[in-house]
């Protein structure tokens, strides 16, 4: 069992980063239905397979919850959705198996 978690660790960290790149990208440019998908789809099936159901309900909530007032109410719900992967970013970082160095990127 050790030595399934060792393995899966690294491709959640993977994955998360992938998320976040994805995220911060989409963010950047604007792509609300980019963003809309990966918060849905993405972080959701990243949020179940790490076992996170808070983070899993959050991003299911940003989306289905209920209308947004404007862009901007809808944006500010996915920052804070960015802010709390980035969270759990220095989680998987601290729990990381020795050798592996991940950097942060700054966006």
């Amino acid at each position: 069992m050790l030595h399934r978690n060792m393995k899966i660790a690294p491709n959640l960290q993977l994955g998360l980063d992938d998320l976040l790149a994805d995220m911060r990208n989409s963010r950047k440019s604007g792509d609300l239905g980019r963003l809309a998908f990966v918060a849905y789809c993405e972080v959701r099936r990243w949020a179940r397979t790490a076992g996170e159901v808070e983070l899993e309900d959050r991003s299911s909530r940003v989306i289905t919850g209920s209308p947004h007032d404007s862009r901007e109410a809808f944006l500010a719900q996915i920052d804070d959705l960015i802010q709390a992967l980035e969270l759990r970013r220095f989680d998987f970082d601290a729990t990381a198996p020795a050798g592996l160095d991940y950097q942060l990127s700054v966006s």
